[in-house]
C-alpha cells in the first residue's frame, strides 16, 4: 500500500525545484496540481483546462498519489515537459501569462499537448504562421453601430499589410488597407462582450483607429492573434536588423498599461467635465481618449514625456468644477497645456498616477521625439 504522506511530501519538494516553482503553462507562482499524465507542475486555473484535455490532474496537497505516479513525477518535470513541448516554438508565438484571458491559455495549452504544434515532428506549426500569407472571416463591429458583421480579412506578410473587405462590394477592393507597421492586437473579451473579443489598432492619417472583431471558433482567433505576430515580427526585423531578440519580441504586440473612464475638463478647465474611455499606451508614450470604450476612433491624445522635458503627474483637486460626477483628481502637465481628469474611486487614481508616473520615468528614444513631433504638429 503507498504511503500517501511520504509521497505527498516528495511532491512537495520537487514543486520548490525552481524548474517546478512557476506554472508548466502560464507561469502562476507555486502551483500546487499536477498532470501525471504529462509529469508536469501547472497552477489550478490551468489545472482545469488540462483535465478538459482528458489528462489526469491531481492536487499535490489535497489528493493522494501512487507510488508509481509519484516515480514518473520525479523523473518529469516542468523543464523536461517544456524541452519536449515548445522545442520548435516560434519566437513571435505569444506565450500567456497568468492575468491572461482564458481563450489564449486554452488554446496555448492545446497547441502544446493535443495538437503538438511545437515538438518539431508533426506539420504544424500551422501555414498561417509559416507562409506569411493567412485570409478568412471575421465578425467586426460597425465603425458607427454596435453591430457584427462578417468580414474577410487578408493578412499577407509580404507587404506588412492587413485588408479587409465589405461583404457586398468585396470587388470594388479593400474598405481598408492597414499598414503592419504600426499595428497592435489585443484580446479584449470583456471590452468586447465575447470571450474571443480582439481589438486591433493600427494608425490611419495620424489617428488611431480600432477594430474590435471575433471568431465564434477559440482556435481561430487564436491562430489570427499569432499570424499578426508573426507579420510583425517579421516586419520588426527588417525595420531593425540591429535590434535583440527580446527587444523585437517586447514590440510584436504590446499590452496596454491601463485602460478605463475618467472625466476631462476642456483647455481652460471651466468647461464642464465629460466622461471619456482612456487608454494607456506604454510603448508609444500616448495617453488616448474615446468617447466610449468601444469608439472607433480616438477623440484626442496626449504624448507623456519625461520630467527633464517639462512634463510631470500629480494629485489635483480642482478649484471649480462643473459637471463632474467623481472626485478624485489629478493633473497632467506638459509643456503646452495642463490637463485635468477625475476618478471615481482613489484607488482607481492612484493607479493611473502610478501608472503614468511610471511612463514618465522612462528616458525617449529618438523614435520617442518623432512622435511627439507628430502628435504637436497634428494639434
Amino acid at each position: 500500500m503507498a504511503n500517501w504522506e511520504r509521497n505527498k511530501r516528495i511532491l512537495l519538494e520537487l514543486v520548490k525545484l525552481p524548474e517546478n516553482s512557476f506554472c508548466a503553462d502560464c507561469g502562476s507562482p507555486d502551483p500546487d496540481w499536477a498532470s501525471s499524465k504529462l509529469g508536469l507542475f501547472v497552477c489550478l486555473n490551468c489545472s482545469g483546462i488540462h483535465r478538459n484535455l482528458s489528462s489526469r490532474v491531481k492536487s499535490i496537497k489535497l489528493d493522494n498519489w501512487e507510488d508509481d505516479l509519484v516515480e514518473l513525477m520525479k523523473s518529469s518535470g516542468n523543464a523536461r515537459a517544456k524541452a519536449l513541448y515548445e522545442k520548435a516554438l516560434p519566437p513571435y508565438y505569444y506565450r500567456p501569462q497568468q492575468t491572461d484571458c482564458v481563450v489564449l491559455r486554452e488554446q496555448w495549452i492545446r497547441a502544446k499537448y493535443e495538437r503538438l504544434e511545437f515538438t518539431g515532428e508533426t506539420k504544424y506549426p500551422p501555414p498561417s504562421y509559416t507562409t506569411g500569407f493567412f485570409e478568412g472571416m471575421l465578425w467586426k463591429k460597425g465603425k458607427e453601430n454596435t453591430q457584427f458583421l462578417q468580414r474577410k480579412f487578408v493578412l499577407s506578410e509580404r507587404e506588412f499589410t492587413l485588408a479587409y473587405y465589405n461583404k457586398e462590394n468585396e470587388s470594388k477592393g479593400p474598405k481598408a488597407l492597414i499598414s503592419i507597421k504600426h499595428l497592435n492586437v489585443t484580446f479584449q473579451p470583456e471590452k468586447i462582450g465575447h470571450p474571443h473579443g480582439m481589438q486591433i489598432t493600427y494608425l490611419n492619417n495620424d489617428h488611431t483607429r480600432s477594430l474590435y472583431v471575433y471568431h465564434d471558433s477559440p482556435e481561430e482567433i487564436v491562430t489570427w492573434y499569432n499570424a499578426l505576430r508573426a507579420a510583425r515580427y517579421a516586419y520588426l526585423k527588417t525595420a531593425y536588423p540591429t535590434g535583440t531578440e527580446t527587444d523585437l519580441i517586447s514590440n510584436i504586440t504590446p499590452a496596454y498599461l491601463k485602460e478605463g473612464y475618467m472625466e476631462k475638463t476642456g483647455p481652460s478647465q471651466k468647461e464642464p467635465f465629460k466622461k471619456r474611455w482612456f487608454i494607456l499606451d506604454s510603448q508609444n508614450r500616448k495617453l488616448l481618449y474615446f468617447k466610449g470604450c468601444l469608439d472607433a476612433e480616438e477623440q484626442g491624445v496626449i504624448f507623456l514625456g519625461t520630467e527633464s522635458n517639462n512634463y510631470s503627474v500629480r494629485d489635483y483637486v480642482p478649484k471649480r468644477t462643473r459637471g463632474n460626477k467623481w472626485k478624485f483628481g489629478l493633473m497632467v502637465q506638459t509643456p503646452e497645456r495642463q490637463f485635468v481628469f477625475m476618478c471615481q474611486h482613489e484607488c482607481e487614481q492612484r493607479e493611473w498616477l502610478n501608472s503614468l508616473r511610471q511612463v514618465m520615468s522612462r528616458p525617449m528614444t529618438p523614435q520617442d521625439y518623432t512622435t511627439e513631433a507628430n502628435i504637436r504638429n497634428k494639434r
